[in-house]
């Protein structure tokens, strides 16, 4: 893996090893060369990751460090660039051989042996500067006094927004429970966990027998703070004093015949709670433990059993903020200039709604005129540096930084290339550390989901928050902090591991080698990079351009990993040459987001380390020829319309195809869908508005895919087929597929109309969600109960377009739809019937309907059993598909309104799709 911490170390020694291995026991001066240097950079490696795991390093250590982490960047390229010109020079197949033929070159045999060289010089002078270094003592350090002491002794008066936190863990904490109930508040550093969990003692310490209140640090001394407790409880520390099991036994013994009421605030792990934990005993007196903590992991385990409760702590609501911060300064909303609103409503902004640093901006800006405030406004990103009223709020927010493992901190480091307020799609996100190196391979793992497991635990320690999620509460893309961003920007800059240049930041300068840059500015040039900073960037791993064009060069560029252009709206429709990127040999990773007329390379061979290639345009594309020779490709994102040439089958390696237009390739390359064996995503298009003259021929085509798939790997787990408005396309053809894809876990048929509910479904044991259309409910029709079959079903997106039955029965037989939670219905007629026992799980019901008649259908339409769904249903939604007068609507709202109000009170009730309010009064409009 790569890291922020040892740079390209592990990357390089890798690369050492391919030229240590058994094939080139006949070059022994080369071999001999690379054992020294290769023992040499093990060693510095080994006190790299030493390093990384301390809290603080003085000055020259740091140095030392920043000068071992480049040079491995610098000696990477080096080997690059030589395993590059081995390409060149040697057009067979093979590695080792080409390798060795190659070497065997007296010429070739002296470049290398010169170049190696050199490497050991430059290593030599950094391991003797790291001796001379190690002979001066180092400067002791300051211990600050941890931020965390002052927030559990401030009062909380005047804190806007705790009230109702506050009384919500009052009311859960004080329920009628006696056995023993632990609850734990969870939430971003410095949301004000804290505060809150302080706020419930004070009101609660009166009502129990003994109280005590304690903080975790990051590495605690467990018996010192069972000891605290200790004296808390029973005014003495334990006679055992460095002996666990006494003082927990002590404990033990002093809360046992006791209503106790204990709070273990930011709790960094599970391992130590576990071990607090034993500490408390279970009892018939109601005795109650509060935590917090920034991760969710922990806090589940705090709460694992039935009497627990997470609370989840949010950000403040932008009218609690201003509440907060007017109050903090003015004393009122009442007393606030109105000069001061407009630079107010940006601060806040960029507070995002914390406590912490509502509170911490306010006491800075107190007292202060009007032009500080703007100055604030404008370079709060560079005033956490020597403000010692901001330092506070930045070691917090840092405490959750350094409790990452080292490579979440480099994945978290990488997320400071997006703008602030950017929507990050998880996807995107992994694929990039990915290419970049920064996931490890795990024995038995997929790298994809490997790499889905950091996103997730980045998301559980709260460094970044979730945005959109499905429906199985899997998070599917992610935003930072403001506040939070500009600290890991900060890390970044410090690790020279990312460089952000906007118009607010001067690009460094020709000495300074930047290894990976995003630029976020729009210049009169259009964001061109000056030619007097192509220097700096020739050795850069990543490049993000957002709001800006991009005219490649393979000179500037040769050694990117990952390229990744957004493009302006304004430049929809533009042409956009990037034929220069064939000359990006490391490129791993291309995504071209926004509506411009893309030129490719001819040729894409030369790209042979090329894992991703997303292309997202409405503009007709011409896809190269030798697309199907890039060995390693296992994403492929193309838009509709586009026409790939044949031999699709010859993608070995992939594993993610969207959209492959149904429409425009051949029948041939449907076929050839078969053989990518280990492909898990497929999303079909079929982009012509018109019926498909061959549609039988390409459905029977793309069922044979389908059944090859399932029986030479089973490794397929989603197939999205969308077809466009207005018509429908007809998916009979896939009524018989055997065998299906067992292992799906979504299937997504949208505009796809099927004459009933396909058979062999019932089979997708594993299948997750499910859209589907049929054309008709026939009477004693079976499909709704080949659907409750499903055990992982989750999601259920069911349209019929013409319904001959009564009613739609959802039946309660059985376990019948025991997973689902999200169904949406949609049928020209609202006629169902819920069973009881039918959908035991469900949280929200969405229901498509016509309102057409229902003022004379006397309550006939109205949907029968809304009583036997579950008490957990907390969303409803009704939408209005169709046309109907205005009589018809208001009956329609007012039955339904009073029918859930009816058996679901505590359920949100939304009408949305079309409209349900009428725009005029003319009929002819609704």
């Amino acid at each position: 893996m790569a890291s922020a911490s040892s740079g390209a170390m592990n990357s390089l020694l890798s690369k050492l090893a391919a030229l240590m291995g058994e094939e080139y026991g006949k070059l022994r001066g080369v071999r001999k060369e690379v054992a020294s240097l290769e023992d040499e950079l093990r060693s510095m490696r080994a006190l790299l990751e030493k390093l990384a795991a301390m809290d603080e390093l003085d000055g020259q250590a740091k140095e030392w460090r920043d000068q071992v982490r480049e040079m491995s960047y610098d000696i990477e390229d080096c080997m690059d660039d030589f395993l590059h010109q081995l390409d060149k020079n040697d057009g067979s197949n093979g590695f080792v051989h080409k390798t060795v033929r190659f070497l065997k070159e007296t010429r070739a045999r002296h470049q290398i042996g010169n170049r190696i060289q050199e490497i050991k010089n430059l290593v030599k002078e950094v391991s003797e500067r790291r001796m001379r270094l190690m002979s001066i003592p180092p400067i002791p350090a300051v211990v600050p006094v941890d931020p965390r002491v002052v927030a559990i002794y401030s009062e909380a008066a005047g804190l806007v927004g705790i009230d109702a936190p506050r009384d919500e863990l009052l009311k859960l904490l004080m329920g009628e429970e006696q056995g023993l109930k632990v609850a734990s508040i969870v939430g971003f550093g410095g949301v004000g966990k804290t505060t809150l969990a302080k706020e419930v003692y004070r009101k609660l310490e009166g009502k129990f027998d003994c109280c005590a209140f304690v903080s975790v640090s990051q590495k605690p001394d467990i018996p010192k703070l069972l000891n605290r407790i200790l004296l808390e409880v029973r005014g003495q520390c334990s006679v055992h004093n460095t002996d666990l099991d006494g003082i927990l036994n002590d404990i033990m013994n002093s809360l046992r015949d006791r209503r106790y009421f204990i709070v273990v605030d930011d709790l960094w792990d599970s391992f130590e709670w576990n071990i607090i934990r034993c500490a408390f005993p279970e009892s018939k007196y109601g005795s109650r433990v509060l935590t917090t903590t920034r991760i969710l992991s922990v806090a589940t385990t705090c709460c694992s059993n039935s009497q627990s409760y997470i609370y989840k702590m949010k950000s403040l609501t932008d009218q609690n903020s201003r509440n907060l911060f007017y109050s903090r300064i003015f004393g009122s909303h009442e007393a606030f200039p109105d000069i001061f609103e407009e630079v107010t409503a940006n601060i806040l902004k960029k507070c995002g709604g914390l406590p912490l640093a509502i509170i911490s901006i306010a006491s800075l800006l107190s007292g202060q005129p009007y032009i500080t405030w703007e100055y604030v406004n404008n370079s709060m990103r560079s005033m956490f540096e020597g403000n010692p009223t901001l330092g506070g709020m930045r070691q917090i927010l840092e405490l959750s930084y350094n409790n990452l493992p080292h490579h979440l901190k480099t994945c978290l480091l990488y997320v400071s290339m997006y703008p602030e307020d950017y929507i990050i799609k998880k996807n995107d996100l992994v694929r990039q550390w990915i290419a970049e190196g920064f996931v490890s391979k795990i024995s038995g793992l997929d790298v994809d989901d490997v790499a889905g497991s950091y996103f997730n635990e980045l998301i559980n320690r709260s460094m970044v928050q979730p945005i959109y999620t499905d429906y199985n509460d899997e998070v599917l893309s992610c935003s930072i902090h403001d506040i939070m961003l500009e600290i890991i920007r900060s890390k970044s800059a410090e690790e020279n591991f990312f460089s952000v240049i906007d118009d607010r930041t001067v690009a460094p300068g020709l000495h300074t080698k930047i290894r990976r840059v995003s630029f976020h500015y729009v210049d009169e040039e259009d964001g061109v990079i000056p030619a007097s900073n192509s220097r700096s960037l020739s050795q850069v791993r990543s490049v993000a351009f957002f709001k800006n064009s991009f005219r490649p060069s393979s000179l500037e560029f040769k050694y990117v990993r990952v390229l990744l252009l957004e493009f302006p709206r304004r430049w929809r429709g533009k042409r956009v040459d990037l034929t220069g990127i064939c000359g990006f040999s490391l490129l791993r990773y291309l995504k071209i987001s926004h509506d411009v007329k893309l030129v490719l390379p001819s040729q894409l061979g030369g790209m042979w380390h090329l894992e991703t290639i997303e292309l997202h345009t409405s503009e007709e594309l011409s896809i190269p020829l030798d697309i199907f020779s890039l060995p390693h490709l296992s994403q492929l994102f193309i838009p509709a319309n586009t026409v790939l040439p044949n031999g699709i089958g010859n993608l070995k390696s992939l594993r993610n195809l969207e959209w492959f237009d149904l429409t425009n390739n051949s029948i041939s390359n449907i076929e050839c869908l078969g053989e990518l064996t280990n492909l898990r995503d497929l999303k079909l298009d079929c982009s012509s508005n018109e019926p498909l003259e061959d549609v039988t021929r390409r459905m029977e085509a793309l069922r044979c895919s389908l059944e090859r798939l399932s029986r030479s790997s089973g490794s397929l787990r989603n197939v999205v087929l969308l077809k466009h408005f207005p018509s429908w396309l007809q998916v009979d053809g896939l009524s018989t597929v055997s065998p299906p894809p067992h292992h799906l876990w979504k299937l997504h048929l949208e505009r796809c109309l099927f004459s009933r509910i396909p058979t062999w479904i019932v089979q997708l044991r594993d299948l997750h969600s499910l859209k589907l259309t049929i054309r008709k409910a026939l009477p004693m029709d079976d499909g709704i109960t080949i659907l409750a079959c499903l055990p992982s079903l989750v999601h259920l997106d069911l349209r019929i377009l013409v319904c001959l039955e009564e009613r739609v029965v959802f039946s309660g037989t059985g376990m019948a739809f025991r997973a689902l939670k999200h169904l949406v219905f949609r049928c020209h007629k609202p006629f169902l019937d819920f069973k009881a026992c039918s959908m035991p799980r469900l949280q929200r019901l969405e229901l498509w309907l016509d309102a057409t008649g229902w003022g004379k259908c006397s309550g006939t339409c109205l949907p029968v059993g809304i009583d036997h769904l579950p008490a957990c249903l907390r969303e409803i939604h009704i939408n209005r598909e169709y046309g109907a007068d205005r009589r018809d609507i208001e009956t329609a709202k007012s039955a339904l309104s009073s029918l859930f109000a009816t058996h679901h009170p505590g359920a949100g009730l939304i009408f949305g799709g079309a409209p349900w309010n009428y725009p005029s009064n003319d009929p002819d409009q609704w």
